[in-house]
């Protein structure tokens, strides 16, 4: 099985006074505004780095809830937020790191269980595969 989705942006301008947009194939962004000034100075808007993590906490909270189910656990809810780490570093910027946070509600779950599969789903998350970046994980279960 192969899944094709998409994502678009438009640049116009130069780097530090251009502005661009992103949208993707659903529509659920359609010509979101993104630039310099929101990506590296702090203003308020989108930026490469956080949809990165939007992708990767939903895409997270999926597979934790495929691994969960495999051991007999279904998850109220998971809730992640992924901090995404953009470095300077020689000859440009890279995205060195990211940390994924996720709560769960699980009624009975074993902590070892729930441990094990956050860890799993990690590794296994789709969007994990796709970085060259370090991803840690703090999983907490929620009472």
């Amino acid at each position: 099985m192969s899944i094709k989705k998409s994502g678009s942006a438009v640049w116009q301008g130069g780097l530090k006074d251009g502005k661009g947009t992103v949208s993707t194939q659903s529509g659920a962004l359609q010509d979101v505004p993104y630039s310099f000034a929101k990506r590296f100075e702090g203003e308020a808007g989108s930026n490469p780095e956080e949809l990165i993590g939007a992708a990767h906490a939903s895409c997270y909270s999926m597979a934790l809830s495929l691994i969960l189910g495999e051991v007999g656990m279904t998850a109220e809810r998971i809730a992640t937020e992924a901090k995404v780490s953009l470095e300077e570093v020689e000859g440009g910027f890279a995205i060195s790191a990211i940390h994924l946070d996720t709560v769960a509600k699980i009624p009975g779950a074993d902590e070892a269980a729930f441990q094990d599969s956050a860890d799993k789903a990690k590794e296994g998350c789709p969007v994990s595969k796709l970085f060259n970046a370090e991803i840690t994980l703090d999983a907490k279960l929620e009472g």
